[in-house]
């Protein structure tokens, strides 16, 4: 199972997300009201602003105060790094 930093060390599963998107947009602002009604909002933010929803395929929303870029380039390294693992192995 690969983690990723999403701030303050706080880690998700890489595998399991789904979608990392600004919080600005009309439908991520439903989604996260329609999460936290049901129990499945993480906030994570310590209550700074947020920045990235986190997206889970367990339908867990999890609130960062990453930029979306920043995790990005977080899972791109993350798969740089499982690249030259594979190749190593080789």
């Amino acid at each position: 199972m690969k983690l990723i930093n999403i701030g303050f060390g706080n880690m998700v599963s890489a595998n399991r997300m789904i979608a990392v998107v600004s919080p600005d947009s009309a439908p991520i602002k439903r989604i996260v009201t329609r999460a936290k009604e049901n129990e499945c909002l993480v906030d994570a933010t310590y209550g700074r602003r947020t920045k990235a929803v986190i997206i889970m395929d367990t339908e867990h929303v999890i609130l960062s105060p990453i930029h979306p870029e920043t995790i990005n380039g977080r899972l791109e390294s993350l798969d740089n790094i499982d690249e030259d693992e594979d190749e190593e192995d080789e």
